[in-house]
């Protein structure tokens, strides 16, 4: 890393909260949550616009790596949001899904990274205030524990 990216870092971190904008990656179903968040878009409902969000197919189709890419090319926070159980497109999508990410979040903590990170909710498609909620708690959660720099700090 040269001085400059290394004063980058610095600056970065040491930024005021107040200034900070947190950088969310959201993995979502593309049959609930998706259309979800497209009601709430269509509706004209107002959220923090800092999140990027990846549509896969299903929620059991998100590898853990997708995560840790995310973290390591940047992110602040991760949400991975789909369908509720017993509601999935592809019947027991779901809860492959919850049993991996339960699994998952185990590693995460072994890792050392803060679990407050990384959330999950359910959101269907007629669920556009809750997307709104669950976005805007999200981005609230991650400004209040600061820039992610624990991943950066494992690589060095």
């Amino acid at each position: 890393m040269t001085e400059t990216e290394t004063n980058a870092h610095a600056s970065a971190d040491a930024a005021p909260p107040g200034d900070w904008t947190p950088r969310i990656v959201a993995f979502v179903c593309n049959w609930c949550t998706y259309l979800g968040m497209d009601l709430a878009g269509t509706s004209r409902m107002k959220y923090q616009a800092n999140v990027r969000v990846i549509k896969l197919p299903c929620t059991a189709r998100i590898d853990p790596l997708f995560v840790l890419k995310a973290f390591e090319n940047g992110a602040d926070g991760v949400l991975v949001s789909g369908c509720h159980p017993g509601d999935c497109h592809y019947n027991t999508g779901n809860y492959h899904a919850r049993r991996r990410w339960t699994v998952f979040r185990e590693l995460f903590s072994f890792l050392g990274l803060d679990l407050d990170r990384l959330q999950f909710s359910w959101v269907s498609a007629a669920e556009g205030v809750k997307w709104v909620k669950v976005i805007n708690e999200v981005t609230d959660k991650v400004r209040e524990l600061g820039p992610h720099t624990d991943y950066h700090n494992l690589s060095r």
